[in-house]
């Protein structure tokens, strides 16, 4: 079997200068987990290419769902942002990743703290209905430079919550909290800032966190994974890796090497 198979663009949407969705049409033998991430790209020159995307629709939806930023001089995002409904696109047959929920030791609080597009994987995860079956709040976290950036904002507080599958367990599990850092908002500051003063944990009235009912999901720039790694490890929180299930993971696929 080929390691790639092409899907044709149904739905683009453009947030704003900088950040669009687009969705894709499903083959039934795509099969991946929430948190899992595929590569993605174009043809460009009779050669795939190919970069990694976070899943962001969940794995029982009709259609593939992908959030990017635009890179005007990126070699794929400079032309991904240009595709229209009917164009192809390119994927790899194998979804992978570590923003599982098998990856983390059972608990009672689940964080999904993402920044800018590390949105994404959260968005599969927080349709999951087993996700609510395992913990007892979900908190999810996006923080962006400005207002325009939150993208999404209308699917979690207006849809989800309305959903006849999974919006009950929304209502009652579910802790949205938009964030940004360079204009005025309701929520303002840095992730780390917010986690380290517990301003965060404040604010949606939660206890300071702790390795024996708190789990983490981070996804963001590698910056901001390895400030928020350090002050989660120096809390007492672990990672997993190799396997492991641990208090904490990351999408380590998007760390600079």
């Amino acid at each position: 079997m080929s390691k790639y198979i092409q899907e044709t663009v149904t739905y683009v949407h453009h947030w704003n200068d900088s950040l669009f969705s687009f969705r894709t049409t499903r083959q039934e033998s795509m099969r991946f987990e929430n948190g899992h991430f595929i590569m993605i790209g174009l043809e460009v020159a009779g050669r795939p290419l190919m970069r990694a995307y976070s899943i962001a629709s969940a794995n029982y939806q009709t259609e593939l769902e992908f959030f990017s930023i635009k890179v005007p001089d990126g070699p794929l995002t400079s032309r991904l942002q240009s595709i229209q409904p009917g164009d192809t696109v390119i994927l790899s047959t194998k979804p992978t990743g570590t923003l599982v929920a098998g990856n983390l030791l059972p608990g009672k609080h689940l964080y999904l703290l993402g920044t800018g597009t590390g949105l994404a994987p959260f968005l599969s995860l927080i349709r999951d209905p087993e996700i609510y079956a395992d913990f007892e709040k979900v908190i999810l976290f996006h923080g962006v430079r400005q207002v325009s950036e939150l993208a999404y904002q209308q699917l979690i507080e207006r849809q989800l919550p309305a959903d006849e599958h999974i919006g009950e367990m929304v209502r009652s599990q579910l802790i949205y909290y938009p964030c940004v850092t360079r204009e005025a908002y309701r929520n303002n500051g840095r992730l780390t800032d917010l986690i380290t003063s517990g301003k965060l944990f404040r604010d949606i009235d939660m206890p300071a966190p702790s390795p024996e009912d708190d789990r983490f999901m981070l996804c963001g720039s590698p910056g901001m994974l390895k400030d928020t790694c350090k002050i989660l490890d120096d809390r007492g929180f672990s990672e997993s890796r190799h396997g492991y299930r641990a208090e904490y993971t990351i999408e380590r696929a998007f760390v600079e090497k």
